[in-house]
């Protein structure tokens, strides 16, 4: 099936801007032109492509050629360089974690030319993004490939249960103990981040549900944990100014917890992406511990 370049791009900007308005301004055309494209695009492959909703979103048809959309664009970016010919910057819609951005990840993004649409979800969760389609790579907690996809290990991220000096004096003043743990007020990122209960259920042996702080920032947690919200799984990179200068202090000194992150690219498009899996890499020689079997569970 042969498809209208300019089609397809419509269908992009529209599904990754979220209205035909904002495609519109993107593509430098009238709103009735992107309508016009979708509706023929519609029309050629037989079935609705896009929800019409705010945002717009894809159906499960327009997710799969919006994926199409993208690949395309890369590939011919790839054979551009090849050619040495001029690059417009392609566009490449990734999953990465909320701790990860915030620690590490960022310096590698910058060494290259792409633009990112960034989707920040749980490692333990970002391998679906990949399964549906809806992103051409993502940083997981899965090791094993995503079918469709090559897999590289990056290392360790290492988290410290942590909370102010005194927060540990109102609530851990008789010890870490398991009464303490339920009743203690904890931090958690999102209804997905499971770290706080894995750290729990191996500190106590036991399932513990706690009292619970939600709040969706990285740094956020840093500074809620600094200032007595509660205590919480913070990255220990994010947290070592604040642990070194003693306005943060850990639960357990020696029950630390790490997190194996892991680069997933699809295949078809892995060779295109060579030069950010570079870059992801080095970046995570810095900044991450080395690669090995680890316990636990991630968050956004």
């Amino acid at each position: 099936m042969q498809l209208d370049p300019a089609q397809l791009a419509a269908l992009d900007a529209v599904l990754s801007l979220g209205s035909f308005e904002a495609a519109a301004a993107r593509l430098n055309v009238t709103q009735s032109a992107i309508s016009q494209r979708i509706r023929a695009l519609e029309d050629r492959v037989g079935t609705a492509l896009i929800v019409r909703a705010s945002p717009c979103r894809p159906t499960p048809e327009g997710a799969r050629l919006a994926r199409h959309a993208a690949d395309l664009a890369l590939l011919e970016s790839q054979l551009a360089a090849d050619l040495g010919q001029p690059q417009t910057g392609t566009r490449l819609r990734l999953a990465i974690n909320a701790d990860s951005l915030a620690t590490w990840v960022l310096p590698a993004l910058a060494e290259t030319d792409h633009l990112f649409d960034i989707v920040i979800d749980d490692e333990a969760h970002s391998a679906e993004w990949l399964r549906r389609g809806e992103v051409a790579a993502a940083i997981t907690a899965r090791t094993r490939p995503v079918q469709g996809c090559r897999a590289y290990p990056l290392g360790r991220l290492r988290y410290v249960a942590t909370c102010s000096p005194a927060f540990h004096a109102r609530w851990f003043a008789q010890g870490v103990t398991a009464d303490a743990l339920r009743a203690a007020p904890v931090l958690q990122f999102n209804e997905k981040d499971s770290l706080q209960d894995s750290w729990l259920a191996q500190i106590a042996g036991q399932r513990l549900t706690p009292p619970a702080h939600r709040l969706g920032s990285s740094h956020a947690f840093i500074e809620a944990a600094q200032l007595g919200l509660g205590w919480g799984m913070n990255p220990a990179p994010l947290a070592a100014d604040a642990l070194r200068a003693g306005t943060l202090v850990p639960l357990c000194a020696d029950a630390t917890m790490d997190v194996p992150l892991t680069w997933q690219v699809r295949r078809l498009t892995a060779e295109a992406f060579n030069g950010l899996t570079r870059a992801i890499q080095r970046a995570a020689k810095r900044g991450l511990l080395p690669p090995q079997k680890a316990i636990g569970q991630s968050r956004g």
